[in-house]
Parts: structure tokens; sequence; C-alpha cells
């Protein structure tokens, strides 16, 4: 299996469907990756920016993300 273009495609969506599946409570809370009962602070760290940028992604990825899964699966079912 080489790289190509098609494989980026392919495990740049894997990476997009594990942030949008990541549950907050359960998962990052164990390792103090949580922003339920946190104020950012006036400095954002590296972990506050990480964590933004993950709930920004689950924020405007969630629909697209359904419709190219559709596309990925459809395409791969008719390719093999």
């Amino acid at each position: 299996m080489g790289f190509s273009l098609w494989t980026l495609l392919e495990a740049s969506l894997l990476c997009l469907n594990a942030i949008c599946i990541l549950n907050e409570d359960r998962v990052l809370a164990k390792y103090g990756w949580s922003t339920v009962n946190r104020e950012f602070e006036d400095m954002p760290t590296t972990k506050t920016q990480i964590l933004s940028l993950m709930k920004s992604i689950r924020t405007v990825v969630k629909y697209p993300l359904i419709i190219f899964n559709l596309l990925i699966i459809l395409v791969k079912s008719l390719t093999g």
C-alpha cells in the first residue's frame, strides 16, 4: 500500500472522526483535559488551545463529516 492523496484523505477523515467522538467527561477528564468546570485563563496555555481547537472542530465539522463518511463508504463499497 503506497502513500497517495487518497490515503492521506482517509487518514485525515479518521482523525477528524476520532476528535468528534471523543467524550470529554469520560476520556479527557481522567487526564485533566476537561473543560467542564474550568474557566479559560487570560493567558491561554497549549493545553487550553488544544481543547479549544477540539471543541471548535466538533462544532464546525460535525455535519460535513457525516457526508464525507457516507461518500467514503460509498466509494469503498463500489471500488472494493
